[in-house]
């Protein structure tokens, strides 16, 4: 079986930064314990065992992380790499816990730009995933003024009470050509509305990288958990913009032979927040595919 290695792909440097840190505060002594993270640091499965290895427990995603705080009384919290709005920071302060924040640069910077806007008197559109956990920290920032628009149903619905001042910003993980299509709607609706696209370079340079260098494949793999949302919008370019048959799986175990029936050419990619070694076990048993 031909393999197509793509690249880039697997862990962000937002990823491996926040992972770094969390081995750190670990393997420290001084760190009280015990130590929670707010939610998966990155979602993807593998990684939350992995760092279970260090004693680090990990909240399930389930509740909003203000609902989780009332899950821990003492000890360490870190904030995930996703944000989390400055309410659930004061909440834990308060509660005298240790906190650590990996949030990943990229959406540190969105969380700046929204305070700025809102402070000077704009409200937010802002193009995300509903239930995901960077949407919440994102809106937490100015709860009335920052406004989820998920797709064009969720813009038709929107009563604002003011659009004078006006601006879009997005998700950092979204599929680049979902999201401007949505934003192409939102100018059309709001011809002066300020436009920030968010959407970090690494998510862009993978999600393009998976497009072009598929072409040739018969069948595409991604490799990546299915909370992952970077993973599923690679899923997403590859099928509606490559045009090639794709699967998400979580590795190995996951690949049927009926994913191959007819394929002598795949390609394999990964989410921000797949271990690489996951990958590469991936891209072995498909090279030695009969």
């Amino acid at each position: 079986m031909k393999v197509i290695s793509i690249t880039p792909r697997g862990f962000c440097y937002g990823v491996v930064d926040a992972v770094e840190a969390v081995k750190r505060i670990a393997s420290d002594p001084k760190t009280p314990r015990p130590i929670y993270i707010l939610g998966q640091l990155v979602h993807n499965r593998h990684m939350v065992e992995r760092l279970a290895q260090y004693g680090v427990i990990s909240l399930e995603n389930s509740a909003n992380r203000l609902d989780l705080l009332d899950q821990i009384d003492h000890g360490t919290v870190v904030f995930t790499a996703h944000g989390v709005s400055p309410r659930v920071k004061e909440r834990a302060r308060a509660k005298g816990l240790t906190c650590f924040d990996t949030t990943c640069p990229d959406v540190e910077k969105t969380h700046v730009l929204i305070r700025r806007l809102v402070a000077e008197g704009y409200d937010v559109l802002y193009v995300g995933r509903k239930g995901h956990p960077e949407p919440e920290g994102a809106i937490g920032e100015a709860p009335g003024q920052v406004h989820l628009v998920q797709d064009v149903d969720d813009l038709d619905r929107l009563a604002l009470a003011q659009t004078d001042r006006l601006a879009v910003t997005t998700q950092t993980t979204l599929s680049r050509w979902d999201t401007e299509s949505l934003i192409a709607r939102i100018v059309e609706r709001f011809p002066n509305a300020e436009v920030h696209t968010e959407i970090c370079q690494a998510t862009q340079l993978r999600q393009e990288a998976a497009v072009r260098q598929s072409a040739e494949a018969d069948v595409v793999f991604v490799v990546g958990d299915t909370h992952s949302s970077n993973s599923n919008r690679l899923v997403d370019v590859v099928r509606d913009q490559a045009k090639r048959k794709v699967y998400l799986i979580d590795g190995v175990k996951d690949i049927r032979p009926d994913m191959l029936v007819g394929a002598s050419t795949v390609a394999v990619t990964a989410g921000s927040s797949t271990p690489s070694d996951i990958t590469r076990e991936v891209i072995r048993f498909l090279a030695a595919y009969p």
